[in-house]
Order: C-alpha cells, then structure tokens, then sequence
C-alpha cells in the first residue's frame, strides 16, 4: 500500500475539520465567483506546512487554486477559532481512548529564526542576537502536545510557565468534568525560581524542576525527554523550523495545526 503523501486529507480527520468550519453562505443576488472547496484549500495548508514553500510558489498544477486564496482562507479560519477547537476535539479522542496521561507533564522552549521580523520577535541570545521567536510547549507524559505559545526570542522560558499550564484547554472524552492540569510538571534548569514555583503549587500542580548549580545525569532527564521528543515531531514541519510570517497569528495557527496533527497521528496509531 502507498503511502498517503502530506497533503492527503483522510475521510475521518476531514470529517473532524470540516465540522468545526464557519459556514459561509453564498448570496443569493450578484453571487460571484463560487467559493473554492473547502477541502482543497486544506489541502493547500497543509502542503505549505509539510514543505515550508511560499504562498506565491505554490505549484497551480497540484489544483489547490491561488496560494492568497489559501492564506486568506487560513486568517478566516484562524479568526474563527478553528485551529484550537481542533486540538481540543482530538486530545478529547486521546482520552476517550486511554491514551492520555496527565499524572505529569513537560514543558520546554525551542529557538526559532524571524527572517521577517513581525510582532512576537526579539533578539535571540543564542543566535549572535538575530531577530528571533520561540516556541514554548507542553506535553503529557507520553509526548503528546497539549498547548503551544509563540514569544519573542529574548524571553526567559520560566516566564512561560504558568501561561503554558492555563493554555491547557479542559480535555473532555470521559465522564466527569475536564482535565486541565497534570498532577505535576517537568523543567529544566531554565525554569529554576522560586516565585514560579510558588504560583504552579498555586493552580494545584506539583512543580519539579531541576535546580541551577546541580550535577546533570540527576534522573529528571529520563521522564522530561518526551517535550523534546514532540519538538522533534513540530519540528519536522518544515514551516514550523523558520517563522517566515510577519503575522504572528498565521504563524501561531500553524503551530496550533502541527499539534493538531501530531494528536491526529498518536489516536491513528492507537486504532
């Protein structure tokens, strides 16, 4: 069997999109052009994704249609709240079916370059002080992501901390109400202060982070590898490794979809 390329959109995952898409409803009166197919313009997104190829370059021969109709169609769907909606649906499936773990999670910052600049950009301090973001993540115990932000690059990862433990969206798929936060969460030595400690035992979660001054090899390592694991994953989208968009809201929806997807692959693997 041939593998499905990038781009392909299955039967199931499309039903899941296609659900949560603003309904657009075409005039009656002076209609115009009819609105390309939803699907395909997914399709688009997805194909930029995968390769990190521009908008303007977009091959006209893969029938997506034009790449700015595929961008606006993206800022209208990252305006109605699409891309998060998405996430929440999928790791509601995950812990429908066993596969979440909220006993602890991991959190951890990546580097990115702003080729472009933009809001959400800063000096980098590990890139000789080149326009930069980052990305901030936290996973569950197994890897899976369960909330992305995007800063500049110059920002401290322990001041993202607490924003990431309230982007955890409340997780249905079991009776009972939401889970929203881990027993507890991993960091390195870059989440190391005492006022930040204070305020995770605030929201009712265990911090255990690794303390500056200490020997590596301490045994955190070994449960906190997953965030860098999932970094990997996000990472293997190609227009995820460079922000090329001066808007962070593009940027920050294919970051949103790249988790999205992730989630999409783990249930996939479950079934």
């Amino acid at each position: 069997m041939a593998r499905p390329k990038p781009r392909e959109v299955d039967d199931e995952l499309w039903a899941v999109i296609e659900s949560l898409l603003p309904k657009v409803e075409r005039r009656t009166r002076h209609p115009g052009r009819k609105r390309h197919p939803d699907r395909l313009v997914f399709q688009c997104i997805l194909f930029v994704l995968h390769t990190g190829i521009s908008w303007e370059h977009l091959p006209q021969e893969l029938g997506f249609g034009s790449g700015m109709t595929c961008w606006r169609r993206l800022a209208e769907w990252s305006e109605a709240g699409v891309w998060p909606r998405l996430h929440e649906v999928l790791l509601a499936k995950l812990r429908s079916a066993n596969a979440l773990d909220f006993s602890r999670a991991a959190v951890d910052g990546s580097h990115i370059r702003a080729l472009r600049g933009g809001s959400k950009t800063g000096r980098s301090p590990v890139d000789r002080g080149r326009t930069g973001s980052k990305h901030h993540l936290i996973t569950d115990a197994t890897g899976i992501p369960l909330a992305a932000t995007l800063t500049g690059g110059n920002r401290n990862d322990v001041t993202q901390l607490i924003p990431l433990l309230e982007a955890v969206p409340p997780v249905r798929g079991k009776r009972g109400r939401p889970r929203r936060r881990p027993d507890m969460v991993l960091g390195d030595r870059g989440y190391d202060h005492d006022k930040y400690r204070r305020l995770v035992w605030g929201l009712g979660v265990k911090p255990l982070i690794a303390r500056r001054g200490t020997e590596h090899g301490s045994g955190l390592g070994t449960q906190r590898w997953v965030v860098e694991r999932a970094f990997a994953h996000l990472h293997w989208f190609r227009r995820l490794r460079i922000r090329w968009e001066i808007r962070d809201d593009i940027h920050e929806a294919f970051l949103t979809l790249g988790c999205a997807l992730i989630c999409w692959r783990r249930l996939r693997s479950r079934c």
